[in-house]
């Protein structure tokens, strides 16, 4: 059996990276007494009600924007997908040139209420094609030629995360992954849950870890043991934080949800909002929208569980008064091309539309409409950059000076 320096990362840089995932607490309550963790869990202190809080949530896979929000009044539209665009009886109407995709029906009402704003056509200069290293681009917030060691939320933590109560994450992330986002300068908690975690099961990779790290001091040099100790003190702290977190899980109550892993995803996110958890930032991923062949029913279901999950989010936000204190955004790494391919799917493309929910939103459409004068696989030209998203959101919402996270200025976007 390996040791627990085998199992440890080698530098607290590295553990910061990889992040802490959600691990049950049967393994901890082996090792540690029940009423330790407990007395710690009972003690962190309910945070500030009026704190601006953002949820991204990540559309993996590069949604088709186009079969989104349809341009259905373009001719190009049918030119560009002879089988793919959508007929009348597909769509909810925006305006007389612009529709949802009717799987976004719930998505539609929000905007009827004033609650969804859609932000056109973003994207970026010299776009990347590739799913690794577009999503990267986009998580740091970076040109598409730079590399940064950052996430773009990972500065805000570094700019902005002092001052939350003891044990309290600077980030959740509910997702299966940690993402690039969250990655700081400096070390900040952050926590991850997986999509199903009200289960409370534990992996048995996390498991084995866990026994080691509590069981064994690794040997080895000062400085290797003093980055085994710091890393098991911050084990330690994931651990007493997913004490309490899953207490909260288990017993919230809330308005129906859909019953799928991303609308559950979203339900465990209002249940740590609703607590008074002083995190203010939380990732939600939902995946699958790659759809390089034989999209329709594929991309349908899963705007429809987008939409679902969405609008049920947003109604328990509002049946808790919580909702004028919650921004949701979605985001992808890049659309969809205009034109379809010869399997009925579409290829990796560039620019894509996003939305915005929440009380506090500008609804509507906002932004450029992409242009669809383009020929048999050629890209849309983006006509709003993501970074003045972020910027918006980070000036207008998260209250911290964006030219500081993004490096640069960009002009807002009239959604808030």
């Amino acid at each position: 059996m390996k040791s627990a320096s085998d199992l440890l990362p080698s530098t607290r840089r590295e553990f910061i990276r990889t992040g802490t995932r959600g691990i049950g607490l049967l393994a901890f309550s082996q090792f540690a007494p029940a009423f330790l963790v407990e007395s710690i869990a009972a003690q962190a202190p309910r945070a500030e009600k009026d704190r601006s809080i953002l949820v991204l949530v990540q559309l993996a896979g590069g949604n088709d924007g186009l079969n989104t929000v349809v341009p259905f009044a373009d001719a190009n539209y049918r030119r560009l997908r002879p089988t793919l665009a959508l007929g009348k009886e597909e769509l909810v109407k925006i305006n007389d040139s612009a529709a949802l995709h009717r799987s976004c029906a719930p998505l539609h009402a929000l905007l009827g209420d004033g609650k969804l704003g859609i932000v056109q056509n973003v994207g970026y200069p010299n776009p990347n094609r590739s799913h690794f290293r577009s999503t990267e681009i986009w998580e740091t917030a970076s040109e598409s030629e730079q590399f940064l060691a950052t996430g773009w939320l990972g500065r805000f933590f570094d700019h902005s995360c002092g001052g939350l109560p003891p044990g309290t994450p600077c980030g959740v992330n509910i997702s299966n992954d940690m993402p690039q986002t969250f990655l700081s300068a400096q070390a900040h908690p952050t926590f991850s849950l997986a999509p199903n975690a009200r289960t409370g099961r534990a992996g048995r990779e996390n498991v084995a870890l866990l026994e080691h790290l509590l069981q064994s001091t690794p040997a080895g040099n000062a400085d290797h043991d003093a980055n085994a100790g710091y890393l098991r003190h911050t084990m330690m702290d994931a651990l007493v934080t997913e004490k309490r977190f899953q207490k909260i899980l288990s017993s919230y109550r809330s308005p129906e949800y859909p019953e799928t892993l991303f609308a559950q995803s979203l339900r465990n996110t209002a249940a740590l909002i609703a607590s008074g958890n002083g995190t203010r930032v939380y990732y939600v991923s939902l995946g699958g929208f790659d759809t390089h062949v034989n999209q329709p029913n594929q991309h349908a279901n899963l705007l429809k569980t987008l939409s679902e999950g969405l609008a049920a989010f947003q109604r328990d936000l509002e049946s808790k008064q919580l909702d004028g204190q919650v921004l949701t955004m979605t985001f992808s790494e890049f659309g969809r091309r205009p034109s379809e391919n010869e399997s009925r799917g579409t290829d990796h493309g560039t620019a894509a539309p996003l939305f915005v929910m929440g009380s506090r939103v500008k609804a509507g459409l906002h932004g450029k409409a992409p242009d669809l004068a383009v020929g048999r696989n050629q890209d849309l030209a983006y006509s709003t950059d993501f970074r003045a998203v972020y910027a918006t959101v980070l000036d207008q919402w998260l209250g911290c000076d964006a030219n500081q996270i993004l490096g640069r200025k960009f002009a807002p976007v009239a959604f808030l």
